[in-house]
């Protein structure tokens, strides 16, 4: 049992309103006359089936755990206000960029990706920075991470990266053997992993640490012409990070503490949102495939077009926390999906758990539940709230009888070529060491020196000779001072390494 300081708690009477207790109900509404005696046979006889107060509320309770997210568990959710700051019409008809000023409410869901629901925030894990965007033509769902970049560029791979990164089948027990088992057989996963270990994968807080949308987006104006772009949250604080020696001692909570503490106070994150913004001709231009999520756009710069700011605490973590749900195929009239092959496959993913997770209408929760009313043909399944009136559940239908929808032509989705052979192919040009080494020789001597620490604190516990070894040749083929280090903090001999990253092929 825990205990509270009693100046925690004359703290909190201090600062919660005094108020008569609400008369008590059952979910139905009907009053409790007792909650605290079961109903039974006479003094000493069996309980009675017929208590249905009792038998309520303990099936109730039986429930009140829904499966946690496979990835992304731990996590924290908090309101805000988006405003535009200029009109971004000439690239996108959403219309939640139509003019400076206009406001979007949010919900931000920060969180970390491997562990379980309680696991430490304090862990050496991308973090999601997933927003929610309750707009006058329906949500927008921009669900990403703090890192520009991801492990692997397929989908079809995502179950298996996931697979290797989660505790062992066997011992419940996180283990590097199998996830640089599985990166030492990615090679498209260096880039990542260089952020990872860098100073920038351990955030202070949520505070003090960027957001990316990872992938390139189509945007559609209401002329009809497109344009490709990548969504960028900087944060008006700056990115700030913890030292190795400080994320091995953090409160395991540290995270969501500072961020709750900080609003709660008045201090409100704010963070702006930037876009980089390329025609399909200059996409096709770039060195690297321009729709590859281990890649960023390098030399294109960015416009500012809003500001978010984080200003309330919800009042239920479990109603605005674990029964938020995200999905980058919530989109809005002027977004729409680029070919990233990543991106095509969370389409359908994402919603696709939140489904099997909270259930068929999880759309209709508060914290998901569009601010515009919502008319169409879908019905029925688990928990459906919504009212539904009439007989007609069909389009088309005749005009004018209670129930009927129509479509609305001028939000037809964009049109586009697409051309060539049904296959099964890497991309072209995978280049998947050029950014990682790129990005190595940005750092500052002591930068580099963390990097090298953090990793060969992971690397040193694999076991396995040839995992090591060609993990290790991945990143003296993106630089070789960058591999040298590694391999002399993790004991290889450089010759070998170096000799290995020789037969590596990358285009």
């Amino acid at each position: 049992m825990r205990v509270f300081p009693i100046a925690c708690v004359m703290g909190l009477l201090s600062t919660t309103a005094l108020a008569a207790p609400a008369a008590m109900t059952q979910d139905s509404g009907a009053p409790v006359g007792d909650n605290e005696n079961s109903k039974t046979a006479g003094p000493d006889g069996p309980v009675l089936l017929e208590d249905f107060h009792l038998i309520e509320k303990l099936a109730r309770f039986d429930r009140e755990r829904i499966p946690e997210r496979v990835v992304h568990a731990r996590g924290t959710g908090v309101q805000g206000m988006f405003v535009a700051s200029e009109d971004f019409s000439r690239y996108t008809k959403a219309s939640l960029f139509a003019k400076p000023g206009k406001e979007t409410p949010v919900l931000v869901r920060f969180s970390t990706v491997m562990g379980y629901r309680g696991s430490p925030e304090a862990a050496r894990d991308p973090r999601g920075f997933a927003v929610k965007f309750y707009t006058d033509e329906g949500n927008w769902d921009l669900v990403g991470n703090d890192l520009p970049v991801f492990f692997i560029r397929d989908a079809i791979k995502f179950p298996d990266f996931v697979h290797a990164n989660k505790p062992s089948a066997v011992t419940n027990i996180q283990d590097p053997n199998l996830a640089f088992d599985f990166f030492s057989r990615t090679p498209e996963s260096t880039n990542m992993l260089t952020y990872l270990y860098s100073t920038q994968g351990m955030p202070e807080s949520y505070r003090e640490m960027d957001g990316f949308g990872v992938h390139a987006f189509r945007l559609v104006s209401a002329q009809g012409q497109q344009i490709f772009a990548k969504f960028h949250w900087k944060s008006e604080l700056g990115l700030h990070n913890l030292t190795l020696e400080q994320q091995q001692t953090a409160d395991p909570n540290y995270a969501t503490r500072d961020l709750y503490d900080n609003i709660r106070a008045g201090h409100f994150p704010k963070w702006d949102l930037y876009v980089q913004v390329l025609t399909a001709e200059q996409v096709a231009q770039l060195p690297y495939d321009g729709f590859d999520d281990t890649k960023t756009w390098e030399n294109v710069p960015e416009a500012k077009i809003g500001t978010m700011t984080l200003n309330k605490v919800p009042d239920n973590y479990f109603q605005y926390t674990e029964q938020s749900a995200f999905a980058p195929g919530v989109m809005v009239p002027g977004i729409e999906p680029s070919p990233d092959k990543m991106l095509q496959g969370r389409l359908f993913a994402y919603a696709d758990t939140q489904r099997y997770r909270i259930g068929t209408n999880y759309q209709e929760l508060p914290a998901n539940r569009p601010l515009v009313k919502v008319t169409n043909n879908n019905q029925d399944g688990t928990m459906s709230i919504a009212p539904q009136v009439g007989e007609v559940n069909y389009e088309p239908s005749t005009a004018k009888k209670v129930g009927a929808v129509t479509p609305q032509p001028s939000f037809k989705l964009g049109e586009y070529p697409v051309s060539g052979v049904v296959q099964q192919k890497a991309i072209a040009k995978t280049d998947d060491f050029g950014q990682a080494g790129n990005h190595w020789r940005s750092f500052s001597k002591d930068e580099q020196a963390y990097l090298v620490k953090a990793m060969a604190a992971d690397l040193n516990r694999v076991t396995d000779h040839g995992i090591k070894l060609r993990q290790v040749s991945y990143f003296y083929k993106a630089d070789r001072d960058y591999g040298t280090q590694l391999a002399e903090a993790t004991h290889l001999d450089v010759n070998e390494v170096a000799a290995l990253a020789a037969k590596v092929v990358s285009y």
